[in-house]
């Protein structure tokens, strides 16, 4: 794609260096740091500026992680004045709504909008629906409120992994016969009533504990560094985190589940300066905690981006702002619902959890960290 997406002050590029490196602290003691683009561009951020190590942090790990930058610069200092991380992605979706086009794109859940106002509009659906065509890969440069100000096709270096296919990508909240067979006889051998279950599950006051050891993993907003999980970046990324929390939770002992909820999801959340989020699907682990009576058990869901304590099934709906979501229940093993993968090694896990923390981070440099004290 040519570059009539963005200005002659834009770079979209990978990282090369920092110059000082960060290691040698460039931006205390009244120091700025310079960078160098794989295009050949060179930016600054100068020391005077607020966000500088929050940048330099963010920078660095990019360039470590061979990601693209988005940078908008000072036509007459070459500073940067605006940073973003593209997504790197395959539209699977283009849905038409009032002020332009809602873009569904894989493996992400959030809700993202092309305006019909935004520059360039018609080159950027046009390279859209290339890629929803075509099935390639694409990298999408969006505002922090996921309004998309840029794509263009993802073309890796030869360091860099290629995106995994979706060789099996199924429509949203639809599964395949065999699938659905599987899931129904799971579903018998997992009904609650059965009396051996009982003796497996957790006290209310256990699966406390374990809803405060996850939630013990969150970021720092300001810092983000690995292995924390980014629980205050809620927007994106849900899957690898109750993929972490699943692997914690069985380091522990435990045999969590999964709750799938699909639909069109509105939540609030102090951790969003919009007050909430928009979603097209989201999922957390769930654990077996015994009830009340005798033999009587039930899966409590742990989702420390939206709640305090572990919840019922009903109450985390509920949360989501669409009564009509429907909801899918998997066992841990399960990575991505739509294409049915499987992530035994917890790479893809490592990844998701990387992009997002760096998401936070960079949130948190430009607007503050969470939570906002406007929201409710």
């Amino acid at each position: 794609m040519s570059e009539m997406n963005v200005g002659p002050n834009t770079v979209v590029s990978t990282v090369l260096r920092l110059d000082p490196p960060l290691e040698e602290a460039p931006v205390e003691g009244g120091r700025g740091f310079s960078v160098e683009f794989a295009d050949g561009s060179v930016a600054r951020v100068e020391a005077e500026d607020r966000r500088s190590r929050g940048l330099a942090q963010v920078l660095d790990g990019l360039r470590r992680e061979r990601l693209p930058v988005y940078a908008e610069l000072d036509p007459e200092t070459a500073a940067i004045k605006l940073l973003l991380i593209p997504l790197i992605a395959r539209v699977v979706g283009m849905h038409p709504r009032d002020d332009g086009l809602e873009i569904e794109i894989a493996p992400s859940h959030a809700r993202h909008v092309l305006r019909r106002d935004a520059p360039h509009f018609e080159a950027t659906e046009r390279q859209l629906r290339e890629s929803l065509r075509s099935g390639e890969p694409v990298t999408v440069t969006e505002t922090d409120a996921h309004q998309i100000l840029d794509v263009r096709p993802y073309k890796p270096g030869p360091e860099v992994p290629q995106l995994p296919p979706f060789s099996e990508l199924l429509p949203a909240g639809r599964l395949d016969a065999r699938w659905t067979w599987l899931r129904l006889l799971y579903v018998i051998w997992r009904w609650p009533w059965w009396p051996w279950w009982w003796f497996g599950c957790m006290s209310l006051a256990s699966a406390q504990e374990i809803f405060d050891a996850m939630n013990a993993t969150s970021c720092d907003p300001l810092d983000a560094a690995a292995p924390c999980v980014p629980f205050r970046y809620p927007d994106d990324g849900c899957w690898g985190r109750a993929h972490e929390m699943c692997r914690l939770m069985i380091d522990k002992g435990v045999t969590p589940q999964k709750v799938w909820i699909q639909g069109h999801l509105h939540t609030p959340t102090r951790n969003n300066p919009a007050c909430f989020v928009d979603w097209r699907w989201h999922v957390a682990p769930t654990i077996c905690v015994r009830g009340r009576w005798f033999f009587m058990t039930e899966q409590l869901v742990i989702d420390p981006s939206l709640f305090t304590m572990p919840v019922r099934k009903a109450t985390w709906k509920a949360m989501q702002g669409d009564p009509n979501a429907t909801l899918t229940e998997t066992d841990a093993s399960m990575f991505y619902l739509r294409d049915r993968s499987t992530d035994p090694t917890y790479a893809k896990t490592n990844g998701v959890l990387t992009m997002y923390r760096l998401q936070l981070q960079i949130r948190s440099a430009w607007i503050g960290p969470p939570p906002y004290a406007g929201c409710p």
